[in-house]
């Protein structure tokens, strides 16, 4: 298993990376996801949340929204552009309640119990030992507080990601993976299995069957280029970038693909008093 320096780093560079096109309007899964996350964890007024894998925001800021002046809302990321876009969002929308941090969720080191709430949306799978994770994570939620863990649910973006994956290997076969680091977690069993690892047993777990509409095939493109995708795509040279994204999008085309799935599971786990 790799490292979680190794990971972090790659993690870091390619959201860096992807940073340009992070919030394209084409993405709007991010936003759409991250909102859900919040609407199920039911915030209050005044409460104090650690959202970590923040991105530019998705689940942070409307977190921000829901607790409002009197709480608090600590955004981490190791991508510092990520969160640079997110700092600007929260600027001008007036919101002041939220601090950023660019930094590892392993290493925040806040005391026990020090949070309402907890959140992590689509990250925790880039952590090389998640039930680590999970639990670090779980030590900082208060008791008679809530722990969120959103993750992608299988067949991601199908079947756009499994034509990306064929014309990479074309060109590039020591880039191909058959296999995502989401992949361990893409069924509720695989999830629950996952949190019990961590000590975590008492789960409501929410599987949301969802699509992502593309507008054309440059859509798809443009998801790829502004995601974690980015950090596989940057490794080819020009020539082989433009091979990979004609074959892609012309496989898209000529099956006239409008949509890609996007199914996702939502994790809610409430922390007990005493």
């Amino acid at each position: 298993m790799e490292s979680h320096l190794v990971a972090s780093k790659k993690t870091a560079h390619a959201y860096n990376t992807a940073a340009d096109l992070f919030d394209h309007p084409a993405n709007t899964f991010w936003s759409r996801f991250g909102n859900n996350t919040i609407e199920r964890l039911g915030l209050r007024e005044g409460n104090r949340v650690l959202d970590v894998c923040s991105g530019t925001g998705a689940s942070a800021l409307p977190a921000a929204r829901k607790v409002g002046v009197a709480g608090r809302v600590v955004a981490v990321d190791l991508a510092e552009k990520l969160l640079a876009m997110a700092a600007e969002k929260a600027k001008a929308d007036g919101l002041e309640n939220l601090e950023f941090r660019v930094s590892d969720m392993l290493a925040l080191a806040y005391p026990d119990g020090y949070f309402d709430a907890v959140v992590c949306v689509f990250g925790i799978f880039f952590v090389p030992d998640m039930a680590t994770a999970v639990r670090e994570l779980w030590r900082q939620v208060r008791p008679g507080g809530r722990l969120a863990i959103t993750t992608w649910g299988p067949e991601l973006f199908e079947p756009a990601n499994t034509s990306l994956w064929q014309a990479i290997r074309h060109q590039r076969p020591d880039l191909y993976k058959d296999f995502n680091p989401w992949d361990r977690i893409s069924t509720p069993e695989g999830l629950l299995e996952m949190l019990a690892s961590a000590g975590l047993t008492k789960v409501d777990i929410f599987a949301e069957d969802a699509t992502h509409a593309l507008s054309e095939p440059e859509d798809w493109w443009i998801l790829a280029m502004g995601s974690g995708y980015r950090g596989t795509l940057e490794q080819l040279n020009g020539e082989q970038l433009q091979k990979v994204k004609q074959a892609n999008l012309h496989q898209l085309a000529s099956q006239s693909v409008t949509e890609i799935s996007a199914n996702v599971i939502y994790a809610i786990v409430d922390k007990p008093v005493g």
